[in-house]
C-alpha cells in the first residue's frame, strides 16, 4: 500500500482500473501482523489501524480464509516453503483470482498470476 513504487507497471495499472475487484487476504493481514511484532515490518501505525484505513482508502476489500481454501493445501506440491505464500495460492486456485506477484515460485503453482 505505500510501496507503490515496487509495484510493476502493469499491477499499479491493474490496482487502479475500477473495473477490477482488488482483495486482501486475511493471511496478508496475519503475515503483517507478525512481521509488525517482530520489527521486521515498519508502519505508521499499528496494523489493525494501519491495514483497515489502507483497504477503505485503496478500495480493497479483505478476503478471509475459508475451508475450501484451507483443506487445498494438501493438494499443492511442496515448491515454495513460505506457509502464507501457499496459502495465497490455495485462495487463488479455490476462488479462480490472480495473485499480483513478482515470485517465481508462486508462479510455479497452478495458480493465476499476473506481474
Amino acid at each position: 500500500m505505500e510501496g507503490a513504487s515496487q509495484l510493476s507497471d502493469t499491477a499499479k495499472v491493474l490496482f487502479r482500473d475500477p473495473g477490477n475487484e482488488v482483495f486482501m487476504s486475511s493471511i496478508s493481514a496475519w503475515e503483517i501482523a507478525i512481521k509488525y511484532s517482530l520489527g521486521r515490518l515498519p508502519l505508521p501505525d499499528e496494523p489493525r489501524l494501519f491495514v483497515p484505513e489502507q483497504r477503505k482508502a485503496h478500495d480493497i476489500d479483505m478476503l478471509s480464509l475459508d475451508e475450501a481454501a484451507a483443506l487445498h493445501l494438501i493438494k499443492l506440491p511442496a515448491l515454495h516453503n513460505d506457509p502464507f505464500d501457499r496459502m495465497l495460492v490455495c485462495q487463488s486456485i479455490v476462488h479462480g483470482m490472480t495473485i499480483l506477484t513478482p515470485d517465481k515460485l508462486i508462479s510455479a503453482y497452478p495458480a493465476q498470476t499476473i506481474w
